[in-house]
């Protein structure tokens, strides 16, 4: 049952980083909003990896986890000063 309601929530966070990055007023704003929905796929990898029993699971996440952040600091760096 727990594992239902953490799936929902996850779920909730990634519709509302959608909507974030959809309506968002700035660049910076839909920047941060992908980098927040990369995060919560992050936790939405473990916890799959978690009830499925599956640990690969766990190294796709922290694969993922690394890709994300150099993406993240990659258009952090062309926000503020361009390619």
């Amino acid at each position: 049952m727990t594992d239902v309601v953490a799936l929902i929530l996850i779920g909730a966070g990634i519709v509302l980083c959608l909507l974030r990055m959809i309506r968002g007023p700035s660049t910076a704003d839909r920047a941060v909003a992908v980098d927040t929905s990369a995060t919560v796929t992050t936790a939405l990898l473990v916890l799959l990896g978690a009830i499925f029993k599956q640990y690969i699971y766990l190294d796709v996440a922290l694969v993922y986890a690394v890709l994300t952040f150099i993406g993240a600091v990659a258009i952090a760096r062309y926000l503020e000063r361009g390619l």
